[in-house]
């Protein structure tokens, strides 16, 4: 698993160093270097494969695709960290990017990545034909802003210190970290030009798996080690964070992760066995190191 994992790291920073190279001087690329690289697992990057691999997806179509998804990723993670937001000091285990380079760069860095998650989509450099890249962009637009993480966002800002409901938490977490990950379960349907009720089932599982990365990670700020995972842990029972842990219990969220687990490979199953990679995924993304 983790061999596959480095191989799509490795593969993906090649893209984008080689992508960032062509794009012209400018005072935003080490801020933008620096919130990229060398980056976190891929994880998002190896779901958008497994699931490109049950309809027969090129690979290296999908990495240039995940590139996209890891530009998102690390803006949201650039502006998560913000004074104004979670207010985090430490990112992949080095100083967050606006500790290190100050709050209005740290911000300009963040933008700049995240159109740049545009312009790789509209590359020539991805051989897909003009209306499935508008598709694309269309999907990661939606799964980025208001509809998605920036809203997750708000809603995870705006639920601190106070009572929420199961429903409303879920709603949150699919919004702040489901979105994503809908979105590269979403990419092989749209690019093999499935249905739209084919599409949405994608998009589902994508949001699930979503919830249960979340859950998961909502698990190692609760019981990690802050070296381990390359940030500061116990944060959220600090901040009064509504998380399914607060609201479930520990015992129960980690049951709560299995039920979900279930679910995936039960809907999945159709798709025949190729899902073997899919189900090793998961897996690591409960069970991954704390």
């Amino acid at each position: 698993m983790k061999n596959k994992l480095n191989k799509i790291a490795k593969d993906i920073n090649n893209f984008l160093k080689k992508f960032l190279v062509n794009q012209g001087g400018s005072n935003l690329i080490p801020a933008m270097n620096y919130g990229l690289f060398p980056g976190g697992k891929k994880i998002r990057s190896k779901i958008l494969i497994d699931i490109g691999s049950l309809m027969s997806v090129d690979y290296k179509t999908l990495i240039i695709i995940g590139s996209a998804v890891e530009c998102i990723h690390a803006y949201s993670l650039i502006h998560d960290d913000l004074p104004c937001m979670d207010d985090d000091k430490i990112r992949r285990g080095k100083p967050s990017t606006h500790v290190r380079f100050g709050e209005s760069t740290a911000v300009l860095a963040g933008n700049s990545l995240q159109t740049m998650a545009c312009e790789i989509l509209v590359s020539s450099k991805l051989k897909l034909n003009e209306k499935i890249k508008i598709s694309l962009i269309k999907k990661l637009s939606e799964c980025s802003g208001h509809q998605g993480i920036a809203g997750g966002q708000y809603l995870d800002l705006s639920y601190e210190r106070k009572k929420v409901s199961k429903k409303k938490i879920i709603e949150m977490e699919i919004k702040k970290t489901g979105k994503l990950f809908s979105f590269c379960c979403a990419v092989p349907a749209i690019i093999k030009n499935k249905s739209a009720k084919e599409i949405k089932f994608f998009e589902d599982i994508g949001s699930s798996i979503g919830l249960l990365f979340q859950i998961a990670d909502d698990l190692i700020d609760f019981q990690g080690n802050s070296k381990i995972a390359g940030k500061k842990t116990g944060k959220d029972k600090k901040k009064g964070k509504a998380t399914l842990i607060s609201l479930l219990g520990h015992k129960n969220a980690i049951k709560y992760c299995n039920e979900i687990i279930l679910d995936i490979n039960k809907k999945l199953t159709k798709y025949g066995s190729n899902i073997k990679y899919i189900k090793k995924t998961l897996n690591y993304i409960v069970y991954r190191d704390r």
